[in-house]
């Protein structure tokens, strides 16, 4: 099997048998994995083309700018559910465990003024605490 398409069969698994409900199903799922698998492969193709790169950097690469992306989001959520949700309405070890931290304080580390500012644009409307270094008035 070509590298390429190896990489594709690594980062887009088959379904196993049973796992898909309900079992009619099944080979419905199978399909797509292997669109999935046939579009990555044909973008890591041209990328590796275009760049001249390996396909296997190129492959962790973009797997650790969606580590980062995701890291972005979990932040941007933990800001969000402690600044803009009724206070104590989501417990820190409930959202520490959901969020992957391994401590309460975690969570609390886990976001900064630029996270709140973000919400805040996306959701039009202030958090209920004032923003980190602000004082309350």
């Amino acid at each position: 099997m070509h590298p390429i398409l190896e990489l594709a069969a690594v980062l887009h698994p088959m379904p196993e048998p049973g796992s898909v409900t309900p079992d009619d199903h099944f080979s419905d799922a199978c399909e797509q994995t292997e669109r999935q698998r046939k579009d990555y492969a044909d973008n890591l193709e041209a990328a590796s083309f275009d760049t001249h790169g390996d396909p296997l950097i190129l492959a962790l690469e973009q797997a650790r700018q969606e580590k980062q992306e995701a890291d972005h989001r979990i932040r941007r959520l933990l800001a969000y559910a402690r600044e803009f949700q009724p206070a104590r309405r989501y417990p820190l070890d409930e959202l520490a465990r959901a969020s992957g931290y391994t401590s309460k304080s975690g969570v609390r580390t886990a976001y900064g003024e630029e996270e709140i500012r973000l919400v805040q644009g996306q959701i039009h409307r202030a958090p209920h605490r004032p923003a980190l270094g602000e004082t309350p008035s």
